[in-house]
């Protein structure tokens, strides 16, 4: 089965496993999720990028590719194209019908992907390939593929590389310049040398900045997050709605627009047609972004270093953005 990536180009995936796993409904399901949330509140929504590249499935395939790249096991590449099944409809929106500290960590989908992969057919056939669907759905077993913030891993790295790639903030030659300069030892992600890392690092700090924790995340998170919530307490979604497709539920939320006004206040301010500030003194809701850090790995004289031992001030920079930002939405409907 062949497949295009808006990061690794062209490639074919001929393992009977992963092909298995790629075609059931639950990872088909993907397709329909878009990794960014929601395109009108995008902090670019006229990017030139199409719904599968920006969608759940092709960073779930990345993920896997990148792993496969990298000659990573086997069930390391299970484990990487399976990450996301959990992910509701907006991706992180979940986060923000649910509670404050759900909002900070953005982990919903990790808390829930044990409980709802066991209800797929996917364990099933992991186990009817040979492999121990409880070791693969583990990840504390697959240090490539998932790590804590702010280290390297398989999972980081491709949605970073996606951002980037989808809205230009580093072109083809850049994009192989990172890509070239990577190498896995002892199980780490490592860039060849110091400016490498360096320039990865600033590069992701600039994208968490624009895009992972800023202002327009927290109005799109916000936004669709209160029309998910108000939605289902009327009871016109229900829980279940949030594990089909974005457009499924949007369709479902539109049916009943003409019959409740603030629904349709809560829709327009999701389809980015009401102006919000950040304004401490006067605000509607506060909201809290998790941002994310990294401090790259590198070779010196053959030996691994961190960006922070070699560049002093990016402890700083790591112990900054680390703590989830903060803001003040004030909506002028």
């Amino acid at each position: 089965m062949k497949f295009n990536d808006l990061v690794y180009g062209d490639f074919e995936v001929t393992e009977p496993v992963i092909l298995e796993i790629v075609n059931t409904p639950s990872f088909q399901r993907l397709k329909g999720i878009d990794q960014n949330g929601y395109r009108p509140l995008w902090v670019n929504p006229k990017a030139n990028v199409n719904k599968y590249h920006s969608s759940r499935f092709a960073h779930s395939m990345g993920v896997y590719h990148l792993l496969y790249l990298y000659q990573a096991s086997l069930e390391e590449q299970i484990a990487g194209l399976i990450h996301d099944v959990s992910h509701s409809v907006f991706s992180h929106c979940i986060d923000y019908v649910l509670d404050k500290e759900s909002e900070k960590r953005q982990d919903y989908q990790d808390r829930f992907f044990d409980e709802y992969v066991k209800k797929t057919r996917i364990p099933n056939i992991i186990e009817n390939h040979g492999f121990d669907p409880e070791y693969i759905l583990n990840d504390k077993n697959f240090p490539l593929l998932e790590k804590d913030l702010p280290d390297l891993c398989a999972d980081r790295i491709d949605y970073s590389f996606k951002t980037m790639v989808m809205f230009e903030e580093i072109n083809l030659e850049e994009k192989n310049y990172f890509l070239n300069n990577l190498i896995i030892k002892k199980n780490n992600w490592i860039f060849k040398d110091f400016e490498s890392a360096k320039r990865y690092g600033e590069m992701f700090l600039k994208i968490n900045r624009k895009y992972f924790s800023s202002f327009s995340s927290a109005v799109l998170f916000r936004a669709v997050g209160d029309c998910l919530k108000y939605s289902l307490k009327k009871e016109y979604i229900f829980m279940n709605d949030l594990y089909t497709e974005d457009e499924i539920v949007i369709e479902k939320i539109k049916n009943f627009l003409n019959k409740d006004e603030k629904l349709q206040l809560l829709f327009n301010r999701m389809n980015n047609k009401a102006k919000v500030i950040n304004d401490p003194k006067n605000y509607d809701s506060e909201v809290f972004c998790k941002s994310r850090i990294v401090d790259p790995l590198f070779l010196k004289e053959n030996k691994i270093k961190k960006l922070s031992q070699e560049k002093k001030e990016w402890l700083d920079v790591i112990e900054k953005e680390l703590k989830p930002k903060r803001y003040f939405l004030k909506f002028k409907d």
